[in-house]
């Protein structure tokens, strides 16, 4: 690094600059803005950054090599040298059937693992023939009601070939529960069997609203799925606690850094509450971000969330096993950011938000289709999200070094300011009592709505430029094709839920299903009895209802 006399002539060498060069031109022309911010509610963008404004940085204690502390440039020591990322499409759609022939099409043209997407009724712990389901069965994602359609979902897909990750919180238990049962069908070792399920209720609380239970036994059940998954499938992720749809809401990014590592502390301390010790469990945590526009805050702020969740591991929770410490994420590219205007825009989008994410060091990433701000993605546009991977990963260079942005001066001057400024947000949570309370208090959620609002004023003013939303817009868009899913399909799963129904054996369903009354009303792990439902052939109605008349419903406020 410079010597202090180094920087002083340097920041000297700045002023004059400025005043010789800058400032005539600023006289003749302006800027194009008076202020420069990475986004809404963002970082303040500097004209010009030298070595002056990383002065403190220590390279061995805040950056490190990769694979070591604080593992601010990475968390394996090749990068991607050794294994590139997991290329992870989020699909799923209509019928366990549909989904099947998505899934092989996928795996045919090249992607290195599944992402499952449910439709809202399966989020939502009802059935296909529920009132509550009519209308949305298939529609966000694909409709299980039983272990039959996770049996077809997965037909010819060898579960100890393939990484899983399931976007489901609420239910995340009886899910990842049917995937154990198939992977049992195939005589897949549980020890092999990798993935990941979503499985954050604090974040459901915040942004989505797809929550059952209240706070406290969504606590417990998950914290009975870290001590269940740490003996019985320790290469599964037990959670995959989500800034992305946090950022979706309307966050800045540092919003989106902050209140996801403060969900992360609040899962931490429930386990430990709960008697497990944090090196047992901790190494199977797994986080969930948003890749977003602006490249350079994308880079800064994941560089910043594994520095900040080593730190907090180490000095909050006195974890010794280096994995408990290492922070790994897979990304997801802005939905919120596609346009239904100009489409084919999009494209460009996704293709910049994955480089961000790439350049951030991410294990494993999705691209949105072209159209997902219409409807679900076809197969074309499915192909042309993928193949930006691809492209990404075998001719832009991009994988090639580990971390290649370490060292600009503006990305360590942002990585540190995103930083700071998660951590004031950490501060105050902290003071509100945690994560748990500040979401109950509705503080979380206004920080972010009043960030979204100001946002939508911006474009509204043409402050922000959308690219074909409130600039360069056209007068006609050509039609184009969408993923449509019918009442038909929605008859052919109500049609094969009865079928289950009629066939099963409904004394083992009855008492699979008291036994788990049993154990919701005791204090023994939830997981072995929802594992015996499902095999069974109850449904996630009927198991979620059990936990439903247990356990209450949760109601914005806290009521129940």
């Amino acid at each position: 690094m410079f010597d202090p006399d180094e920087l002083e002539e340097i920041r000297a060498g700045k002023e004059e600059w400025h005043e010789a060069e800058v400032e005539p031109v600023l006289e003749r022309f302006g800027e194009r803005k008076e202020t420069f911010t990475t986004d809404t509610g963002g970082q303040a963008v500097d004209r010009l950054y030298t070595p002056a404004d990383i002065d403190d940085l220590d390279y061995e204690a805040d950056l490190g090599n990769p694979g070591e502390p604080p593992y601010t440039r990475g968390v394996y020591s090749t990068g991607y040298r050794g294994r590139l990322w997991t290329m992870r499409q989020y699909a799923g759609f209509s019928t366990p059937a549909d989904t099947n022939e998505r899934y092989h099409y996928l795996l045919d043209q090249g992607q290195t693992g599944l992402s499952m997407a449910f439709d809202l009724p399966t989020q939502m712990g009802y059935d296909s023939d529920a009132d509550m389901a009519a209308g949305e069965v298939g529609k966000a994602g694909v409709a299980i009601d039983s272990l039959d359609d996770m049996e077809t979902v997965f037909d010819g897909i060898p579960l100890d070939e393939v990484s899983t990750s399931m976007t489901i919180n609420a239910p995340a238990s009886v899910l990842l529960a049917m995937y154990i049962a198939v992977g049992d069908q195939q005589g897949v070792d549980r020890e092999q069997l990798r993935g990941t399920i979503q499985n954050d209720l604090l974040k459901e609380y915040i942004a989505r609203n797809t929550y059952i239970y209240p706070p406290e036994p969504s606590m417990r059940i998950i914290t009975d799925i870290f001590e269940f998954c740490a003996a019985e499938t320790p290469k599964f992720n037990t959670i995959s606690i989500s800034g992305y749809h946090i950022r979706e809401a309307g966050s800045t990014a540092a919003q989106e850094l902050a209140f996801t590592l403060g969900n992360g502390i609040e899962y931490v301390e429930a386990a430990i509450d709960a008697g497990l010790d944090v090196d047992e469990f901790a190494p199977q945590l797994s986080f969930f971000f948003n890749g977003h526009n602006n490249i350079f805050e994308e880079v800064a702020k994941f560089r910043a969330a594994r520095r900040m969740w080593h730190d907090i591991m180490e000095e909050r929770f006195d974890a010794e096993n280096p994995k408990s410490k290492q922070l790994k994420f897979h990304t997801q590219t802005a939905g919120s950011m596609l346009t239904a205007q100009q489409i084919e825009n999009n494209v460009v989008r996704v293709a910049y938000q994955a480089l961000a994410a790439v350049l951030g060091g991410t294990q494993s990433l999705h691209t949105n289709g072209k159209d997902e701000a219409l409807a679900l993605p076809t197969e074309e546009s499915v192909r042309t999200a993928l193949r930006t991977q691809q492209i990404l990963a075998h001719e832009s260079g991009a994988a090639d070094t580990i971390d290649p942005l370490a060292g600009s001066y503006y990305v360590e001057s942002l990585t540190d300011d995103v930083e700071a400024e998660a951590y004031e947000i950490l501060e105050e949570v902290d003071e509100r009592g945690g994560m748990l309370e500040a979401v109950e208090q509705q503080w979380v959620q206004r920080q972010i709505q009043d960030t979204a609002f100001d946002r939508q004023k911006e474009i509204e003013e043409k402050e922000r430029v959308i690219v074909g939303v409130n600039e360069f817009e056209v007068d006609e868009e050509p039609e184009m094709d969408v993923q449509e899913v019918t009442e038909e399909d929605e008859r052919r799963q109500i049609d094969g839920l009865e079928t289950v129904r009629e066939e099963r054996d409904d004394e083992a369903v009855d008492a699979a299903l008291e036994a788990l009354r049993d154990a919701a009303r005791g204090d023994q792990n939830l997981m072995p009895s929802i594992i015996d439902a499902v095999k069974a052939y109850a449904t996630v109605g009927e198991i979620c209802d059990v936990m439903r008349e247990e356990f209450g419903e949760y109601q914005p406020g806290g009521a129940v």
